[in-house]
């Protein structure tokens, strides 16, 4: 992109050049999420531009600045996109070639000087990206699919979401917008880590039933709409619910994610991980009795993508159910087009 809505178009650029705390990389596949074509259009937030447009990816180190010691030349990486300021009382963070802004989501001078000096997206062949967004996959030069682990950065963020959700084996989890692509990964993360039952909740009828078609444990949930109706569906699909975890989108009302909380048991947790920009009515008394947790999840940890590959790798974790659309570098207008069409276990792969 070379203007603010400008749109995307391909274009010859020189190489990206090596700078300090940074890595060159050989762009293996990038996954387009189903909002990209908002975001392109301004929708979600402002970027720097001129700029390559792809926070997360899968690539292959070529080189790496002499102070970097984290990733080596020929490492199969996955890229996430999160730069962290590394201030520890007062921590700022940014998703570099993307929108996203950490902390209350307001820009400050150091998130954008952040976006401003890393503009080398993974939308491209080759990219330069700092050391400290990079995390090695041992192993993964083996890999037959790139573009099926393209997707390992929306099992990032999943699964950081599960983990603080506390699902542990045995437990029914739910998952509000189990359609999206977040939270299908939900989904999968969830029945890989032993759920006794996943009740999947949306309102794609095909999508639901792809997610039932993975395991006897999913259980969907169609969504209506109304809060009353919603809540006790969601509760009584597969027994006392010990988790919920919010994957919903820019919904319209906040009754789908109310829903999910009325769903929950007591001493159940409640982890937000989507994008709703609703206020939510939380009554006080109801929660405190309840003894509820409520937590929020934000991108991932180096040590939870670490142990998604290793679920991968080992065959726990099994990405051949993704249906993958594969997408060049030459039509980005059909190629935004077809992720936005994208749904659950559907996604669309750049692979240059």
């Amino acid at each position: 992109m070379t203007t603010p809505q400008g749109g995307l178009r391909p274009a010859e650029l020189p190489e990206p050049l090596l700078r300090g705390g940074g890595a060159t990389l050989d762009v293996l596949a990038a996954q387009i999420p189903a909002y990209t074509d908002s975001l392109v259009a301004g929708g979600r937030g402002g970027f720097p531009t001129p700029i390559v447009l792809g926070a997360c990816g899968i690539a292959r180190v070529t080189a790496v600045a002499d102070e970097v010691f984290g990733v080596r030349p020929g490492d199969v990486v996955v890229a996430n996109g999160l730069f962290r300021s590394g201030r520890a009382a007062c921590p700022e963070e940014a998703i570099l070639a993307w929108t996203g802004i950490g902390g209350d989501g307001r820009a400050t001078a150091t998130t954008d000087r952040m976006r401003e000096i890393w503009r080398d997206g993974l939308y491209a062949e080759r990219a330069v990206q700092p050391e400290r967004t990079l995390v090695a996959l041992p192993g993964a030069d083996a890999y037959p699919a790139p573009e099926r682990l393209a997707f390992l950065p929306w099992l990032g963020i999943a699964g950081e979401a599960i983990d603080r959700a506390d699902v542990r084996a045995g437990q029914v989890a739910a998952v509000v917008g189990a359609t999206g692509q977040l939270g299908a990964a939900a989904v999968l993360i969830a029945l890989a880590r032993g759920a006794a039952a996943v009740v999947a909740v949306g309102r794609n009828r095909e999508a639901l039933d792809a997610l039932a078609g993975l395991d006897p444990r999913v259980v969907p949930v169609p969504l209506t709409g109304d809060r009353g109706t919603d809540g006790p569906a969601i509760g009584a699909a597969a027994g006392p619910v010990d988790a919920v975890v919010d994957t919903l989108g820019a919904v319209p009302s906040p009754h789908p994610t109310m829903a999910g909380y009325d769903a929950l048991r007591p001493d159940g947790s409640w982890v937000l991980v989507g994008g709703v920009r609703q206020e939510l009515p939380i009554p006080y008394g109801d929660f405190m009795h309840r003894r509820l947790t409520l937590r929020g999840s934000w991108a991932y940890r180096d040590a939870t993508v670490l142990g998604l590959w290793s679920m991968i790798r080992s065959g726990v974790l099994d990405l051949s159910v993704l249906d993958v659309t594969v997408v060049g570098l030459d039509d980005p207008a059909a190629a935004l087009t077809a992720a936005s069409r994208s749904r659950g276990l559907s996604v669309v792969v750049l692979v240059p």
